[in-house]
């Protein structure tokens, strides 16, 4: 191996506040290490991902991009001042203008003047505010709402396919591999569609679909057996949990034998209005207390609260407080529980925002750097705690299910080529 084709590299891994490497250790020594203690994390019972917008980053925008590319129409030039001014004193945040905007909207529909003219100038600005929110709102859906026909969709989807594709079968003495995600998009989906691997998320039916989390008590299973009832439970399957809704999730009130409200269609059916997602701003805490997402929280918290568990955190910036006091809760009930965080320690001020990277706590794992394969770091191979370094580098390849999955891919390939030969 030449100097250039070795690798090089800033990895660091702390447990609690204390640095888990040796300090003299080189890159590839702690590479070999990590991996071997994410392999021993896999043997345990329970194994729980959280997934943040940090795992679709690249193919949906950041909330820094969505402010910069929201526009407004000559005719919107009064959305566009009064979008503006909220803008300036968020400082270009748009998580920031929508909680505004949000408050404005409640703060003038509790209005109710008995002089007329100034009543009108009351519901023009709730008029105002309720366009602006639709717009914001809008922007926001139809950047998650992609359609997975450009380079950059195709890219982010191959991680989730390369993810899933490692990590769906397990052993039947384990659970299967749970998916919990602040993300509204369909990448997980789709990746799991592609690979045809079994998940439940929650909804249950033919034609239609309805959201009862009683599915999620449920698994499937195979007939070992012809002659008698012996079951097994198949080992390719995801539990998928979309604690902040999905852009394909529907208010409707067709269903008659079903509590919840709620109906999951088809990604070509997906339209803005009726969606069920929470939109990124700190007031979502207060729409997550309603149904569907009481239940999937409720669903999060006892997952964490189940003996000999681990909680893989990837993407995710710790800003969402709901998600917060759940881990939080979690390492203060559940003793045998491990959190490891793939994520830079931020600075010193965000110390009280998010407490958890400077707890003292043999539990708590955080994982980050980049690797090089120059010495003079002038090659950059990849962030260690992006979700693409993740998957492609440092989660255990489960060959078994990747062998049969080739197999039968390659028979239907082979397949539908004679096929094609024979129409000719």
């Amino acid at each position: 191996m030449t100097d250039k084709e070795h690798i090089f590299g800033d990895l660091k891994m702390t447990q609690g506040t204390s640095d888990y490497f040796q300090s003299d250790s080189d890159f590839e020594s702690r590479l070999s290490i990590l991996k071997d203690k994410i392999r021993e994390f896999f043997n345990l019972k329970n194994v729980n991902f959280l997934f943040g917008s940090g795992t679709s980053n690249g193919a949906i925008p950041t909330m820094s991009s969505l402010y910069t590319s929201l526009s407004f129409t000559d005719e919107e030039k009064d959305l566009k001042t009064e979008f503006n001014s909220i803008a300036t004193k968020c400082e270009g945040n748009l998580e920031k203008c929508l909680t505004v905007m949000y408050a404005a909207r409640t703060h003038y529909q509790g209005i109710n003047l008995t002089d007329k003219k100034q009543q009108e100038k009351i519901d023009a600005q709730l008029m105002l505010y309720e366009s602006m929110i639709e717009k914001v709102e809008k922007h926001i859906f139809n950047s998650i709402n992609i359609r997975f026909d450009k380079d950059e969709h195709k890219k982010v989807l191959e991680y989730y396919k390369t993810f899933y594709q490692k990590l769906a079968l397990r052993t039947k003495d384990n659970s299967r591999i749970r998916v919990f995600t602040t993300n509204n998009d369909l990448f997980s989906e789709t990746a799991l569609d592609a690979l045809n691997i079994h998940y439940i998320n929650g909804f249950s039916g033919g034609l239609h679909k309805y959201f009862n989390p009683a599915i999620f008590n449920y698994t499937w299973s195979k007939r070992m057996d012809t002659s008698i009832d012996k079951y097994e439970p198949v080992e390719n399957m995801v539990y998928l949990y979309k604690i902040h809704g999905s852009v394909n999730w529907r208010e409707s009130q067709k269903q008659t034998n079903n509590y919840f409200e709620i109906e999951e269609v088809v990604p070509s059916e997906t339209f803005q209005d009726g969606s069920v997602l929470i939109y990124p701003t700190p007031t979502k805490q207060d729409k997550s207390l309603g149904s569907p997402y009481v239940d999937l929280f409720r669903e999060f918290q006892n997952k964490l609260l189940e003996p000999h568990s681990v909680l893989f955190v990837i993407g995710y910036s710790f800003s969402d407080r709901h998600v917060n006091d759940i881990i939080y809760r979690a390492l203060a009930t559940n003793s045998t529980i491990n959190v490891v965080i793939f994520g830079s320690k931020p600075e010193d001020k965000e110390r009280n925002a998010k407490p958890i990277f400077f707890i003292d706590d043999k539990r708590i794992f955080t994982i980050f750097g980049t690797e090089y394969i120059d010495a003079d770091k002038k090659d950059k191979k990849g962030t260690i705690n992006h979700f693409d370094y993740i998957v492609n580098n440092l989660l255990p390849n489960l060959d078994t299910f990747q062998k049969e999955e080739n197999i039968l891919n390659r028979f239907v390939e082979n397949l539908k080529a004679e096929t094609q030969d024979e129409n000719r």
